[in-house]
């Protein structure tokens, strides 16, 4: 396995450059025409490379799933981005999430 910080340093730079691109031109930076689209359909972008990585996970393709994973990661991120949603409060949840087991973590979820 890579180094973690290496891994985690690609993940800040790609969230950083989304944020540059934010407010780019939309005719040159597909970040800043999702951007400029809106959440409905980043939300639609994101489902649909949710979609296409869980296909190749189960066809079992490891290197389309890999492709299509960087392609969810972006989109994830650039949602996060139009939410005003940071890496580091994603990182502290998982962290507050750490030794808790998945049942028991959604068990303490409030019910909607």
């Amino acid at each position: 396995m890579a180094d973690a910080s290496g891994e985690i340093d690609v993940l800040a730079r790609l969230y950083r450059a989304i944020l540059d691109r934010r407010n780019g031109d939309p005719e040159k930076s597909r970040t800043a025409k999702l951007l400029q689209q809106g959440s409905k359909k980043i939300a639609q972008k994101l489902g649909e490379e949710a979609v296409e990585a869980a296909l190749e996970g189960a066809l079992g393709d490891r290197d389309k799933l890999v492709a299509e994973s960087a392609d969810l990661l972006y989109h994830l991120f650039v949602m996060w981005a139009s939410a005003g949603v940071t890496p580091a409060q994603v990182w502290a949840e998982l962290k507050r999430r750490e030794g808790i087991s998945g049942i028991a973590e959604k068990q303490s979820r409030p019910k909607s």
